[in-house]
């Protein structure tokens, strides 16, 4: 297996990608339970308003941060699905007649960033003996014993 130069920068960007995206998460949630940001708060307990803004709030923090990142972005992913499907859905079949496309675009990229892991920066990194993701401790025990990818 070759590793270029792009591919060393890759866990990093990664990295970098869930930053953004849970900073951006996090300040809907801040921005509907508290209103701020240009919205007004959402009333404490209403469905589904108030709890999507709790997921938002608490998933993108994690996320932000890389604790528990797997877990936190496939919730908050499917809360922006359920949004998409059963709010903005309503108004219109496609994202740009119903004003779908946040919630779209964050179900995807939290989807994608479910499977393929926090990348670097993360703190799970903190609690990991090695500070290595479970994805480079396989990729080096393959190493070790030569194992085709």
């Amino acid at each position: 297996m070759v590793i270029t130069r792009p591919g060393r920068a890759q866990p990093y960007a990664l990295g970098l990608f869930r930053i953004v995206i849970g900073l951006l998460f996090t300040c809907h949630g801040v921005a509907s339970l508290f209103g701020v940001l240009g919205d007004a708060p959402v009333p404490a307990g209403t469905w589904p308003g108030w709890y999507a803004a709790v997921i938002q709030l608490v998933g993108g923090a994690l996320v932000f941060l890389g604790l528990g990142t797997r877990t936190a972005a496939l919730v908050g992913s499917g809360s922006m699905a359920f949004a998409y499907f059963d709010v903005h859905q309503q108004r219109g079949l496609l994202p740009l007649e119903n004003g779908g496309e946040a919630a779209v675009l964050f179900c995807w990229t939290l989807l994608l960033i479910a499977f393929s892991g926090p990348g670097a920066l993360a703190a799970d990194r903190l609690f990991n003996s090695r500070g290595a993701t479970r994805e480079e401790t396989e990729v080096r025990r393959r190493q070790r014993l030569r194992v085709p990818a």
